[in-house]
This record gives structure tokens, sequence and C-alpha cells, in this order.
């Protein structure tokens, strides 16, 4: 999801609330305790050099439990950042620490923003000689295949 994305969501919402992978929700006393922009600026295995750039959101729980966001203040919070550190309409990257800080993607589902899985993956597989994985095909799917395309009365054979 892209900042000015989350700025529009957030014009429809009346409370914020943040749901994990697992399906549990962010402490609803949360607070957004930091919005930056990070560039990335590195080479893969193969010698590419590639940028990246992300605003990055942390979320962070502390004992204040009447505390509670609002979505104007949200809104107010991301604008004062747009202005002030000059921040792209990128994508959005969250921080939120459960046992260890993960790091999610952002998405919506009308009600909740959901924290999404990020995976690492080698950008440059070709030249570092990883192998190419095959899609798995089961048995059962290639016989009904066969049998769509080729019967005895087609005349394929």
């Amino acid at each position: 999801m892209k900042l000015s994305e989350i700025k529009e969501h957030l014009n429809y919402l009346e409370t914020i609330a943040f749901k994990l992978p697992n399906d549990e929700l962010v402490a609803s006393h949360f607070h957004v305790t930091e919005i930056g922009k990070i560039h990335k600026h590195f080479i893969d295995c193969g010698g590419t050099v590639r940028k990246e750039d992300v605003v990055s959101f942390q979320l962070w729980e502390a004992n204040d439990y009447n505390h509670r966001l609002h979505p104007e203040k949200l809104v107010h919070i991301i604008e004062l950042s747009e202005k002030t550190l000059n921040l792209p309409d990128s994508e959005i990257e969250v921080e939120y620490q459960g046992e260890t800080i993960g790091k999610y993607g952002l998405d919506f589902d009308g009600t909740n923003f959901l924290l999404t899985t990020k995976k690492t993956d080698c950008l440059a597989k070709s030249a570092c000689g990883v192998p190419v994985s095959k899609a798995k095909v089961a048995l059962s799917d290639l016989s009904r295949e066969v049998e769509s395309c080729c019967t005895p009365d087609s005349g394929c054979c």
C-alpha cells in the first residue's frame, strides 16, 4: 500500500486497527512512534546495483491503555512527515515488535489495516546459479489434461 492509499482509507474510518498475519489485532492503544523515509542502496549477488525507497511506520505499544490514535490524527502526522521529510508516495513498510522486530507490508480489508508477511528473495537467480524451481503438478491433474485433449474420438492420434 502506498502512502496516498493509507491517507484515503483513513478519511473514511472512525477507528484504526492493525491486524497481524496471524489474525491477532495490534493492541488498540498502539502509538505510531515514527514515520520515515528509508532509502536502500545495495548490490545484489549478481553485481547489479539497486535502489529501493519505502516509507516506514513504526507501531509501538506502551502501558498507556487510555491512548487511542484517531484517523484524523494519523493523517495529520503523515502530512507533517510528507512536508518535513519530503516523503515520496512510496510503498509503506511497517515495523512492529512482537517477540522480535518484524517488518511487514501493508494492505487494507475495508475495516482493518493488514500487516502482511514480507519475504526475502534472490534478485539475481540466474547469476548465482540458483536452479529455477519447477511447478509441482499432481499426476491426477496430468491424466485429466490428457483426457481432455486427446480422447479416442478426437482424432488427435
